[in-house]
């Protein structure tokens, strides 16, 4: 006589097995594209960046055999995408020098945060966490790139004339359409940094929708949203210890459009250099290079750096 819950424990037993075959026989294939140019740094800082990110962040991974069975495997897959999009150590010269300063930082900001490597992979990847004094070592060594240097900009002020108004022939636009405005300057201030690695200070400002939603601590951002970043070169020390803001160097905008910008996470950016106020970016695709940095460091803060959200 036949048992019907032996009967069902062995038919769903069957049906798992066919799932996780099939998963297998559908499961991506993790592959490492050619190397094309590797980073140059110090050895020691090498050897911490090839045991901690390398394995997502290169095309020289690792994988292990567990990661190679689906469904993990889809998930390892993604990750590595995703990390080789932002950055990828294999195809460094892909960056210009001023960006591949820039990732560092990030890079180092979002391990001192611990952000980075990810949680899921260190469960699976214990070697892979970086220690106080390894992250000490890499904190050091940003801390030599060029940019980090300091210079007095009050020359470079007074060579042009920084503090007179900009005047242009016709209100310049990005490329992916959003318009310079002076308006913000009528917005309120909702945060004040100082960018410890290239020494420059900013002032942020939110409109109207962005400052209530801050108040009202309501995340994702609405749309309508718009933030302005205003970054001007920070002059050295004076003999009473003041840092004056120096030349204008750019104006930074988001706004928030979560149909027309759903590629970026919902944000537009824009970069506007100079006194001239020229839109940065030589193809539409600069913003994937500034969604990338957000994506690295504030997922939980609707990709927006530097908002008092808590």
């Amino acid at each position: 006589m036949k048992q019907p819950g032996l009967t069902f424990y062995r038919g769903a037993a069957i049906m798992v097995i066919v799932i996780f075959v099939g998963l297998q026989i559908i499961s991506p294939s993790i592959e490492n594209p050619p190397v094309t140019s590797e980073i140059v740094v110090p050895v020691e800082v090498k050897q911490i960046l090839e045991r901690a990110c390398y394995d997502c962040h290169s095309n020289e991974s690792k994988v292990e055999w567990f990661d190679k069975i689906a469904p993990a495997s889809f998930l390892v897959a993604h990750d590595m995408e995703e990390a080789r999009s932002r950055f990828n150590f294999s195809e460094w010269d892909k960056n210009p020098p001023a960006v591949q300063e820039l990732l560092l930082w990030e890079m180092v900001n979002a391990i001192e945060q611990k952000k980075m490597p990810l949680k899921r992979y260190q469960l699976a990847h214990s070697g892979s966490k970086v220690s106080a004094s390894e992250l000490a070592v890499l904190k050091q060594y940003v801390n030599t790139l060029p940019g980090r240097n300091k210079v007095d900009t009050a020359r470079i002020v007074a060579q042009t004339s920084s503090i007179r108004k900009v005047t242009t022939g016709k209100t310049p636009v990005s490329l992916n359409g959003i318009p310079y405005s002076a308006d913000y300057k009528n917005w309120k201030i909702i945060s004040l940094t100082d960018k410890f690695d290239g020494g420059s200070t900013r002032i942020v400002y939110g409109n109207d929708i962005m400052v209530k939603a801050i108040q009202n601590r309501r995340l994702p951002f609405p749309d309508g949203a718009r933030i302005v970043k205003v970054v001007w070169g920070k002059q050295v020390e004076d003999a009473e210890g003041n840092v004056l803001p120096g030349n204008f160097q750019n104006a930074q905008f988001m706004v928030k459009d979560s149909k027309k910008y759903s590629a970026t996470e919902g944000w537009g950016f824009a970069k506007f250099d100079g006194l001239a106020l020229k839109p940065a970016g030589k193809t539409i695709l600069f913003e994937q290079t500034c969604i990338n940095c957000h994506r690295l460091l504030s997922p939980e803060n609707d990709f927006v750096f530097n908002i008092p959200t808590k």
